[in-house]
This record gives structure tokens, C-alpha cells and sequence, in this order.
């Protein structure tokens, strides 16, 4: 059951979003700008930021797990970080090199300090994090809210102080930080610990806080991170990724910048979904505006895989500074598979996604009035798949035939 402050209905929030945007294309300029930038606190939530200065956007780069898991070494780290400046990717925006779990000895130093596998990571941390950073790139790693991370190697817990200023010493910009082993103790101040040591540190350290949603994150975590997950790990499947879109969706009034919904990282080019399937789950990611944390093997990817990670126009959608996360304003079809996901973007525009989750090719169509748009106003819409405007002026609705498992992705502007 959701706590008081989410129990806003799906109805009175959109009731909330349609009065803003309603007033936002009808107000002189000045005003507009002001709602936009509002436009994050659509259901009356107030909360207060962790403030360190990281998360302006949502963070953009790389993770060890989904693809590697326990495999991870220091030899994939450093192709891997070559491979993110070769192929163009850090330019558009992918700058992080996160380590996930198995990168530490199973045992603490005779100073209780964590120390890197010297089988698998032979220079250690800081040589690497130095190599990541001479590619102008930023280096991540992991650790957990436990005695023990989720595969065994030493948790944090009561070793807040001395694991944040190992990794500041090693240069670490990201730290992703887990929830096994956590004794059942209350969730808050375990993560409280970390945050307040990772800012004594003096170093900028981004904190990612993985908490799996059990405590609605959404709701608390703003002050203590710059991301938090709202669901269990994902899988490379279409049901996986679906389940965690719905899930997120939940919490879009608590996103912005400085902190944001996290429904765990990329499956795009790892296999087990088809390349629309793969269009459709980085569509919605950047539309949330998700973490884009790629999880397949960047050294290794096909041609569809880097074209989807690649789009420009998509990557604006995520970065976009009002930094509002879009959600889904509408069900239709017999199955209610045809849906439409919307949301505000700077500069007097909305980002608009179709999104069929069905069997066969439909139609799915959006009215203006869902939108919060007076009818007789004249859209312009530029397709960010396709890579092109379409013809004319839309005014009071607009439709279009979307294949099966697939999504359109557009930008309406006034």
C-alpha cells in the first residue's frame, strides 16, 4: 500500500498535469518558462534535495552487470572505456564506467579496508580509475548497505566512513549502492550513512541509492541520492522491461533535477529482445528520464544496437534541462495495449510516445485535450525515429499506425 504522500489517484495527477500544461500554451512567454520549470511537482509533492551539485540531468554511460555479472575484470574496464570514445558514444553524452559487484577481495585489509581481486584486477582501483579518467571519462564502482554485497564481498554497512574515503582516494565519481545482507535493519539511516560519509569525502561522488522500490525510494531518497531504483533488477525480456516502465510510471512527480526514478539499467543490445522491442525500452527510458546505463558489451555491438543508443534527438528528450518525467496519460484498444505517454520539455514543446504493446500493427491516436492543448492550436511534429517533421500543421488530434511491440516518438511543438 502506498504511503500518504503517493496517494494521489492517477486521475487528480493528471487533473493536475492537464491545468499546467493548459496554462502553459496559453500564457505569455515569461509565464510559461516559470510553469515549465515548475512542472516537476505537478502532484503538490515537496521534497527536499541532497544538493551536491551532481544529477542536474539524468547520468549517461555504462555498467558492468547486465552483461558481465560476476565476470567483470580490469581488462573489460579498459576496453570498455576505450570502446565508449572509439564508437563516438562518451561525445553524446555516455561518460560513466561503473563497476558492479565481484570487483573486491572477499576479506577487508588488516586496516579494514576494501581492496580490489588482485586475479582479476591486477593494477587495482586507482590505476584504472586513473586510465578511465585519461579518456575523459568518469569511473564508477559498488558497493551495498549490507555486511555483505548481494554476491558475497564486503558490504559497507559500519564502514561508511572508512569505504568513502577509500573510494575518494581512488578517485571514484559514481557509486551504485545496494541493499543485500542488510540485517533487516530500517532502510533510511543505512543509506543516510553512506550519503552524509560519500559528502565528507569533499569529492563529488554521484549516489546512486539501489534499494529495489521496498520502501517506496521515491518518497525519502531525494535527500540522500541523486537515483534511486524503483524496482527489482531487470531482465533482457519484454515482460521484464514492461513491468519496470509501469512500475517507474508510479513515481514521475518525484523525478527532477538532482534526483531520479531508476527502473534499473539498459538491456539494449544483450539478446533477448527484438531491435523495435529494444527502440521501444530506450524510448521509455529517456521519456522517464531513466539513468541510460548501457548494459551490453559496448566492444562487441551490432549495428542496430549502436543506432539505438546513438539517436541524438531521443538522448535530448532525456537530458532535456526542465528535466520532467514524461508518463503514461492514456490506455485504449479492447486489451487497453495502446497507450500514450506524454510529457513537458523545454522550450514550448512536449514529447509524445505511442506505445503498442500488442500483438498486431493499430492505430493509436492522442486528442489535444489529453495533451492540456486548446484544440484549435496548430502543432508542428517532428518523428524522433524517423528523423523527420511531418508535413503540415496538426491541430485537435493526431494518429498513426504502430507496429506490433513497438513505439513512434515524437516532439510537438507549438
Amino acid at each position: 500500500m502506498q504511503r500518504k504522500a503517493c496517494s494521489l489517484s492517477w486521475m487528480a495527477y493528471f487533473a493536475t498535469v492537464l491545468l499546467i500544461w493548459g496554462r502553459l500554451w496559453s500564457s505569455v512567454a515569461a509565464a510559461r518558462m516559470q510553469l515549465l520549470r515548475n512542472s516537476t511537482d505537478f502532484s503538490g509533492v515537496s521534497q527536499s534535495l541532497l544538493e551536491n551539485g551532481l544529477g542536474r540531468t539524468p547520468p549517461m554511460g555504462w555498467n558492468s552487470w547486465n552483461h558481465f555479472g560476476c565476470h567483470v575484470t580490469e581488462s573489460i574496464i579498459r576496453r570498455t572505456a576505450d570502446a565508449l570514445v572509439s564508437s563516438g558514444l562518451s561525445k553524446l553524452g555516455y561518460t560513466y564506467i561503473n563497476i558492479d559487484d565481484c570487483w573486491a577481495k572477499m576479506q577487508r585489509n588488516k586496516q579494514g579496508e576494501l581492496e580490489a581481486r588482485r586475479a582479476t584486477f591486477p593494477s587495482g582501483i586507482k590505476a584504472l580509475s586513473d586510465y578511465v579518467h585519461s579518456k575523459g571519462l568518469k569511473l564508477g564502482i559498488y558497493s551495498d548497505a549490507g555486511t555483505r554485497t548481494c554476491q558475497g564481498q564486503p558490504g559497507s554497512l559500519y564502514n561508511e566512513e572508512k569505504d568513502a574515503f577509500t573510494f575518494a582516494s581512488w578517485g571514484i565519481d559514481y557509486l551504485k549502492y545496494d541493499n543485500c545482507h542488510n540485517r533487516k535493519l530500517e532502510v533510511q539511516p543505512r543509506f543516510a550513512r553512506m550519503s552524509d560519509a560519500l559528502q565528507r569525502t569533499g569529492r563529488s561522488i554521484f549516489f546512486s541509492i539501489c534499494e529495489w522500490g521496498r520502501e517506496h525510494p521515491a518518497t525519502w531518497a531525494s535527500k540522500l541520492g541523486n537515483s534511486w531504483r524503483t524496482t527489482r533488477d531487470i531482465r533482457d525480456t519484454w515482460n521484464s522491461m514492461k513491468t519496470r516502465a509501469d512500475i517507474n510510471n508510479m513515481w514521475a512527480a518525484y523525478a527532477g533535477p538532482g534526483g531520479w526514478n531508476d527502473p534499473d539499467m539498459l538491456e539494449v543490445g544483450n539478446g533477448g529482445m527484438t531491435k523495435e522491442e529494444y527502440r521501444a525500452h530506450f524510448s521509455l527510458w529517456a521519456l522517464m528520464k531513466a539513468p541510460l546505463l548501457i548494459g551490453c558489451d559496448i566492444t562487441n555491438m551490432n549495428a542496430d544496437t549502436l543506432e539505438i543508443l546513438s539517436n541524438r534527438d531521443v538522448i535530448a528528450v532525456n537530458q532535456d534541462p526542465l528535466g520532467a518525467q514524461g508518463r503514461k496519460i492514456s490506455k485504449h484498444g479492447l486489451r487497453k495495449e495502446l497507450e500514450v505517454w506524454a510529457g513537458p520539455l523545454s522550450g514550448e514543446r512536449l514529447v509524445v510516445l505511442f506505445w503498442n504493446r500488442g500483438p498486431t500493427k493499430d492505430m493509436i491516436r492522442v486528442e489535444w485535450k489529453e495533451l492540456g492543448l486548446n484544440i484549435n492550436h496548430a502543432v508542428s511534429i517532428h518523428d524522433l525515429w524517423e528523423h523527420k517533421y511531418l508535413l503540415g500543421k496538426w491541430m485537435n488530434s493526431f494518429e498513426a499506425a504502430v507496429d506490433a511491440y513497438a513505439i513512434k516518438m515524437y516532439i510537438f511543438k507549438m
